[in-house]
């Protein structure tokens, strides 16, 4: 089992009657509800729960994309892998992803994938999501109908520039470029490995397979709802005959909490979840999904069912989501339990794991986090014992990596050139 701690990074100040108040937390959220100084300290605090995490034995650390919103505060998750890059050593930096249909040319995330990958000694594992409507086609204004192809005319782009040795011309539908040669290329040949970030698109399945891309299922309905959707994927992956059953080809985010007990968990994390299902949830439905955003096949598939309860999140309870498998919380026992039953059910191998929830503080996160590493992710690293050489989704550092060193010292300086 592979588990990345995975921050959202969501603005922690939303006020108690947003709901009410507010007609989005995404496209067209309030701009007064930001407060740059208060951010300085938030953008700070989710960079040292991710580090503290990479000190922990996750195998790796996660980011992601989105744009003009509050529940995720990273228009550009590659700042965000840049300073992990940095400051950290052996943990993966696993960008989920950068949306490549909104990138012009789409080269430039091959460039920056490839200086991530560079910088941290091949610690990269790279995402291409399509993107959420809400960031697609209501934040960057791309056409419904069209972003799919945008996205897949960009993908075929980057994956010539990291793969041919020389340059060439692209002349694309949406894309047109005499000379295509990057400077940097990726440590990891001849790519580093891509996961595809989905959320009921089907054609989703078949580009993966396609590729030997992982695919992940982001979702806030909890494993229990996402059964169906997984098992969907899992019978495609029979019918093609081409691919084994290797629960690497597939990962899930989930959302976990762990304490001393079931009873702690509800008290110290109860109004961080809710204020998150709440708040940060409370999308403008028109927003959810443009026309011609969801192909004909997915809507068929009736794979959107499964994201959330019919009533929606504006007045859930902590008992419904625990029930309800939106969220693992308990004590440690209670969530390897659970956390074995999402594996097996759903057969993944890569768990995304949301342990900083809404507006939880730091030292409540830490706590939860160190649990779950200590106590609740060793009993879980042998699920799949017959896949345990499968390393073909996963990063590939190089073995002699740089350790940033401090900078020198006044005195050392004054030596050094007093030697000179």
């Amino acid at each position: 089992m592979k588990f990345t701690w995975f921050n959202l990074m969501p603005w922690p100040y939303l006020p108690d009657d947003f709901r009410e108040k507010n007609h989005s937390v995404w496209v067209d959220i309030d701009q007064n509800l930001f407060d740059p100084v208060k951010s300085h300290e938030v953008y700070n605090t989710y960079l040292d729960l991710m580090e503290y995490a990479g000190t922990l034995g996750f195998d790796g650390i996660g980011c992601n994309e989105h744009h003009q919103n509050g529940y995720g505060l990273m228009p550009s998750p590659n700042l965000i892998a840049a300073a992990l890059a940095r400051r950290t050593k052996d943990v993966a930096i696993v960008v989920l992803g950068n949306s490549i249909a909104l990138y012009n040319p789409p080269v430039r995330v091959a460039e920056e994938f490839a200086m991530l990958d560079c910088i941290s000694g091949g610690r990269l594992v790279a995402g291409f999501p399509v993107g959420t409507s809400m960031d697609t086609n209501f934040c960057y204004g791309q056409i419904p109908a069209l972003t799919r192809e945008k996205y897949q005319e960009a993908h075929d782009l980057i994956m010539r520039a990291w793969h041919e040795r020389e340059p060439f011309a692209f002349n694309g539908r949406y894309t047109k470029l005499r000379h295509v040669n990057i400077w940097p290329r990726p440590i990891q040949q001849p790519n580093p490995p891509i996961h595809i970030p989905g959320g009921g698109s089907v054609e989703t399945y078949d580009f993966c397979l396609d590729n030997t891309y992982s695919y992940s299922y982001l979702s806030f309905s909890g494993y229990i709802r996402a059964k169906a959707l997984m098992s969907g994927y899992w019978e495609r992956v029979a019918q093609r005959n081409t691919a084994d059953h290797s629960p690497y080809r597939a990962g899930f985010a989930q959302t976990i909490l762990v304490a001393d007990t079931d009873a702690e968990a509800e008290r110290l994390y109860k109004e961080h979840v809710l204020y998150f299902y709440n708040r940060c949830l409370h999308v403008y439905p028109g927003f959810a999904d443009a026309p011609g955003y969801r192909t004909i096949k997915t809507i068929q598939s009736g794979a959107l069912s499964q994201y959330a309860p019919p009533k929606g999140y504006a007045d859930v309870t902590w008992a419904e989501l625990n029930e309800g498998g939106h969220v693992i919380a308990g004590s440690p026992e209670t969530v390897r339990q659970k956390m074995e039953e999402l594996a097996k059910s759903l057969h993944v191998g890569n768990i995304f794991c949301l342990m900083h929830v809404g507006n939880m503080p730091k030292e409540k996160c830490m706590y939860s986090t160190q649990l779950f590493a200590e106590k609740v992710m060793p009993k879980l690293r042998n699920v799949f014992p017959d896949y345990a050489d499968d390393d073909r989704f996963w990063c590939k550092p190089i073995a002699k990596r740089v350790t940033p060193g401090n900078l020198p010292a006044e005195r050392d300086l004054a030596a050094l050139n007093a030697s000179h």
